[in-house]
């Protein structure tokens, strides 16, 4: 039996928007709505299922679901504060994990929630062609990856540029990383910094990172952005919460990583966090041919 284990709607948010093209393949991703079948109707999460019961309140998986081939298995109900509590949420986990391989996640705080937090990820949209889903999931657009929730996002060049995406997220400030400038109707602090292992990222981490914290402070939202959002982004990400999050050099990393898998600094950047973390510490608390 799987564990059951609860998570923050942040999390299901940075995994529907890793790759459209990911969320296609049939065994990437189980998200189960809990919630009764007209509430499903009115909206739900993109991507989602609904779920029955039968005469004995007992729910039915969907047909054709291979729940213990899923990578990923979720569930939601309207607003479940626990895996505590005999939630429709938790109800539906307990039979997800009698079939389940990997963990059921929980999502707290539910539908309302998640949809008060990403409104644009809520759909009206019922797909019972295998072949029409496919082609509209790969063709989703991708959000950027939230780091702080509500707070601090990172992307590549593209959706950077993407004045009406910026505008559905309410991003006040993005610091773009790239020799490139953008012009658009959001505020842009450009820091033309190349991705080589030679590049200087170091001499603007105390600039970058109180501008970020200044406007997170003022409860604004900023991204943080680099051409393909893997490298300079990521490194940048980090050195933040080095500075104002009080993390080390290895807390920070996982961190990012785990929101966004494919991030890699390269190998000058990561050198140059390793000096930023004894400068901030006076000491060098992580060991960076672990990372």
């Amino acid at each position: 039996m799987a564990e059951i284990k609860p998570c923050e709607p942040s999390v299901l948010y940075n995994l529907l928007n890793r790759s459209g093209a990911r969320l296609a393949e049939i065994n990437y991703l189980c998200l189960i709505d809990a919630r009764e079948t007209q509430d499903y109707r009115t909206s739900h999460i993109i991507t989602a299922k609904p779920v029955k019961a039968d005469s004995e309140a007992a729910f039915l998986l969907p047909e054709a679901l291979e729940v213990d081939s899923m990578q990923h298995v979720f569930v939601y109900d309207s607003n479940t504060s626990s895996v505590q509590e005999d939630s429709r949420a938790l109800l539906c986990a307990r039979v997800l994990s009698e079939v389940s391989l990997s963990p059921v996640l929980v999502v707290i705080g539910g539908f309302q929630r998640f949809s008060a937090l990403y409104p644009y990820l809520r759909t009206e949209k019922i797909m019972y062609n295998r072949h029409r889903l496919v082609h509209e999931l790969e063709s989703l657009k991708p959000y950027p990856v939230e780091i702080l929730s509500g707070l601090l996002y990172l992307a590549d060049e593209k959706q950077s540029a993407d004045c009406s995406l910026l505008g559905e997220m309410k991003i006040s400030l993005v610091i773009l990383l790239s020799q490139q400038s953008t012009r658009g109707s959001q505020t842009i602090a450009n820091f033309p910094v190349d991705d080589s292992v030679t590049a200087d990222l170091y001499s603007s981490f105390e600039r970058i990172c109180d501008l970020i914290a200044s406007t997170i402070d003022s409860g604004s939202r900023v991204l943080i952005a680099s051409p393909r959002g893997r490298s300079r982004c990521s490194a940048v990400t980090i050195a933040f919460l080095m500075k104002h999050r009080k993390h080390t050099l290895q807390e920070a990393w996982s961190l990012v990583l785990a929101c966004k898998p494919d991030m890699r600094p390269n190998a000058g950047f990561l050198q140059q966090l390793a000096a930023w973390e004894l400068h901030l510490t006076g000491r060098r608390e992580t060991n960076t041919s672990l990372l």
